[in-house]
C-alpha cells in the first residue's frame, strides 16, 4: 500500500461530471422491478499537474444525477487547491458533512471523488491501480451477472444462460424471489439443466423475503449445488441474517448495501455473513475498500465485489481474501478499452491508473440532461 507521505504530488483543480445512460444488453428483471437502462454519472478529477482521475457512479435513478453533481459541486469548493490525499480529503469531507450524514448521494458524490483521486494518483506514478496498491495485475475469477433476471418463459431463462457463458464465464448469477418456491427451484433446475453442474451458480433475492420464507426456500436451496445465497432478506437485518448463516449450509452473501466499513465491522461481528462483497460506491471509494479488505482478511472471511468491474478488479488483485469479481458490461461503450475476459477471468489492465479513458462519441451519444 502506498505511503500518505510519498504520494505523487497532485492538486485538486476541478471536479467535472456527465450523466449517461445506458441501455442493458440483457433487461435485469429483480424481485424490486426491472432495470432497462443503467444511469451513470462519469466523473472526471483534473489536477493543477495536468493529470486526470476517472470514476463512474451508478445513480440507480436518472434523477439522482443532478442532485450528485450538485454535491461534487460542493466537494469541489472543499478540496480545491488541496494535496490530493485520498485519505486526508475523505476525513476532511466527513467533517464537512457531519450534520447532513455521509449516507446515500452524499457518500456516493464523496466516493466518486476518492476513486478518481486514486486513479489520479496511479497514473501519475505511471502504474496499475492494483501496482499502486502493493499488489500485482492478475487475473481475477469472474461471474456473468448481466442477465437471468426472474422471467416467466423458464425456456427463454435457460437460453440466457447460456448466451452469458460466452466469453469462457464458469460462474454466473441468477435472480431469484418468484412468488412461490417452487417457482424459484424450477429456475435454478432450468439454469441447470441448460449449463451443467461444473458452472458455479449465485443466487440473488434482492431482500425479497421474511426471515421464515428465506429459511423455507434456503433449506430447499441446499440441495441445489448452490454457491452462495446472495440477500435474502433486509440488508441491514444482520440478526436475521446471522440465523440464516447458522441455518444454512449455503452461505449466506451479504455486503453491496454495507454503508461504509463500519457496517462491515458490525455484521462480521455479529455473524451475519459467510461472504462479503462491498459496493465501491457504498464502502466509501477506494479508500473504504482497504479499510474493507483489512476487515475481511482479518476475520478471514472471503470478500467479492459488486458492480465496477474496471476498478473492482484491481482492487481484489489488492484483497487478501479475493474471491468473485461481479461482472456487468455496462460501462463497456463508454470506454476506450473494456475489461477484458478471458476464461472467464478478468484481465487486469497493465495501463496506468485503473485503465478507464471515456469515448467522446458514445458520452455524448448517451448522456443527458
Amino acid at each position: 500500500m502506498p505511503d500518505r507521505t510519498i504520494l505523487p504530488p497532485l492538486t485538486v483543480r476541478a471536479i467535472r461530471a456527465v450523466a449517461v445512460e445506458v441501455p442493458l444488453n440483457f433487461v435485469l428483471g429483480t424481485s424490486m422491478g426491472a432495470v432497462r437502462a443503467a444511469p451513470l454519472l462519469l466523473i472526471d478529477l483534473t489536477t493543477e499537474e495536468g493529470i486526470t482521475g476517472r470514476a463512474y457512479l451508478f445513480c440507480y435513478l436518472r434523477a439522482a444525477a443532478p442532485a450528485i453533481v450538485s454535491l461534487l459541486g460542493e466537494v469541489e469548493r472543499v478540496v480545491k487547491g488541496e494535496r490530493l490525499d485520498p485519505a486526508a480529503l475523505w476525513a476532511k469531507l466527513a467533517r464537512r458533512f457531519t450534520l447532513i450524514g455521509v449516507q446515500g448521494i452524499v457518500r456516493m458524490a464523496m466516493s466518486g471523488f476518492d476513486v478518481a483521486s486514486w486513479d489520479a494518483l496511479a497514473i501519475a506514478a505511471g502504474q496499475p491501480l492494483a501496482t499502486f496498491l502493493g499488489a500485482s495485475p492478475r487475473p481475477i475469477p469472474a461471474y456473468n451477472s448481466c442477465g437471468l433476471g426472474l422471467m416467466d418463459d423458464m425456456g427463454a431463462l435457460a437460453a440466457e444462460a447460456e448466451a452469458l457463458l460466452a466469453g469462457g464465464f464458469r460462474a454466473l448469477k441468477l435472480r431469484l424471489g418468484y412468488p412461490t418456491l417452487a417457482e424459484d427451484i424450477a429456475a435454478v433446475h432450468a439454469v441447470r439443466q441448460r449449463v451443467g453442474d461444473t458452472v458455479a451458480l449465485m443466487v440473488d433475492y434482492n431482500q425479497a423475503l421474511t426471515v421464515d420464507e428465506a429459511l423455507a426456500r434456503g433449506r430447499a436451496l441446499d440441495a441445489e449445488n448452490i454457491d452462495w445465497l446472495e440477500e435474502p432478506i433486509r440488508h441491514d437485518d444482520y440478526a436475521g441474517a446471522a440465523l440464516l448463516a447458522r441455518e444454512l449450509k449455503v452461505p449466506v452473501q451479504i455486503g453491496e448495501n454495507f454503508s461504509l466499513a463500519q457496517a462491515m465491522a458490525t455484521a462480521l461481528e455479529r455473524k451475519a455473513a459467510d461472504l462479503v462483497m462491498p459496493d465501491l460506491e457504498r464502502i466509501g471509494g477506494i479508500t473504504g475498500w482497504r479499510q474493507a479488505a483489512e476487515l475481511a482478511a482479518v476475520n478471514r472471511v472471503k470478500m467479492s465485489s459488486h458492480l465496477f468491474p474496471e476498478v473492482s478488479a484491481h482492487l481484489l488483485a489488492a484483497t487478501p481474501t479475493c474471491h468473485f469479481l461481479e461482472y456487468v458490461d455496462w460501462a463497456n461503450v463508454l470506454v476506450e478499452e473494456p475489461l477484458a475476459i478471458v476464461d472467464g477471468q478478468a484481465i487486469v489492465p497493465q495501463r496506468p491508473g485503473h485503465g478507464m479513458v471515456w469515448n467522446p462519441d458514445a458520452v455524448a451519444r448517451l448522456r443527458f440532461h
